[in-house]
């Protein structure tokens, strides 16, 4: 009796493989992780790069990010973005340490690296300064002030290379629509940028042409808008044939209770949110983060009754998509408890200059975020990896 050649237990060329329950199934449109599952877990990546200026703990957040993303990433165009977030994150890099050295820093400093020749300013300038001295402890402090913004951005980039942006924009409430057609646009404005110009330079490099230099960056950059106008147009011309834009009839009462419960939540959460990253505003902040949360969801519940559209294969949040969330939510957690513990160990010193010592729990914590690349689906070989780029 053959064994089937079909199922989860199949392998690319249609021989049967044992089939083991645990380990992750191969991404379709039915298991696909859904894009808010991919966001929650880098925005808790994010969360954690930004409680620490560790370099050693940020470039094991990075490290973790990377690999999630090379082990999940398909080969949509908004997956080809992450490289273009570590260049941004380095940029970030150089130019806080470039405005360090030119603009000074509050930072104390006896080690002298070199001094720049310092432009004397006006007595109402007290403070700022231009040139000058250059000392190894604030040159250290801009490397880990700007690590931290540059490991920030790159965890989202990793939800821009893993999400698609359209099951995303499925995902949101009725309430919301409207204002995340524009968001789910401008996320995907960039990587679709960065394929293009991929695209061009490797065609101006087949017909033998230059692809650096400012000459080739202007000949580069007009298909390259040309191309964003022409896919500008036709969602906008599918959104019109589709109906977008028509609303329901609501009460006036309705929607004065909608607006009521959405901006007074937003303000709870924003308030909460304050009192949870303020040093005494621990005793109020979860409560007024907890009933802004509850009037915010009441208040788009409402709102999402004047709209008339209608979801086709709305996505489902299973186990696998809870524990995506659940490692980033637990990596911020643990580093957030972390810095109330041994906040030192989260923020190394620059005076006296010292060198930074890794934690061991927060580094085991920050190793949570690998959750994806073993739960997660694997994205199809790359002959069928155009499962979710049909929708």
């Amino acid at each position: 009796m053959t064994a089937p050649t079909g199922g989860p237990g199949s392998g690319p060329t249609g021989t049967a493989r044992p089939y083991h329950p645990l380990r992750a199934p191969e991404a379709t449109r039915s298991n696909a992780l859904p894009a808010g599952a991919w966001w929650l877990w880098a925005l808790g990546l994010a969360t954690a790069a930004s409680r620490t200026t560790n370099p050693l703990l940020l470039g094991l957040l990075v490290g973790v990010a990377g690999y999630v993303v090379a082990a999940r990433r398909t080969d949509a165009p908004w997956a080809r973005s992450y490289g273009a977030f570590i260049k941004v994150g380095l940029l970030v890099i150089g130019v806080r340490l470039v405005f360090s050295v030119f603009l000074g820093s509050p930072i104390p400093g006896t080690h002298t690296v070199f001094t720049l020749p310092e432009v004397p300013l006006p007595d109402w300038a007290k403070g700022v300064r231009i040139g000058g001295r250059v000392t190894a402890e604030q040159l250290l402090f801009a490397l880990y002030d700007g690590a931290k913004l540059a490991a920030l951005l790159i965890c989202l980039g990793a939800a821009n290379s893993l999400a698609n942006p359209a099951r995303l924009l499925k995902s949101l409430p009725g309430a919301l629509y409207e204002a995340g057609v524009a968001v789910v646009v401008a996320m995907t404005f960039a990587p679709n940028m960065v394929a293009d110009v991929v695209r061009l330079r490797t065609a101006r490099r087949l017909r033998g042409r230059p692809t650096g230099g400012i000459r080739a960056v202007l000949q580069i950059g007009l298909p390259v808008l040309e191309g964003a106008l022409e896919r500008s147009v036709a969602v906008a011309a599918s959104m019109d044939a589709r109906g977008y834009g028509r609303t329901a009839q609501v009460p006036p009462a309705v929607r004065r209770t909608t607006n009521v419960l959405t901006l007074g939540g937003l303000l709870g959460v924003c308030a909460g949110t304050y009192g949870l990253l303020a040093a005494q505003g621990a005793v109020y902040g979860l409560p007024l983060l907890v009933a802004g949360l509850i009037a915010a969801a009441a208040g788009l519940r409402l709102g999402g009754a004047r709209s008339v559209r209608t979801r086709y294969r709305p996505d489902r949040w299973g186990a696998r998509a809870w524990l995506v969330a659940g490692s980033g939510a637990a990596v911020a957690a643990a580093m957030i408890w972390a810095g109330g513990v041994d906040e030192a160990a989260l923020h190394p010193g620059v005076v006296p200059l010292t060198a930074p010592v890794l934690p061991l729990w927060p580094a085991a914590a920050v190793l949570v975020g690998l959750v994806p690349a073993l739960v997660a689906p694997v994205p199809p070989s790359a002959g069928g990896r155009d499962g979710e780029e049909d929708e």
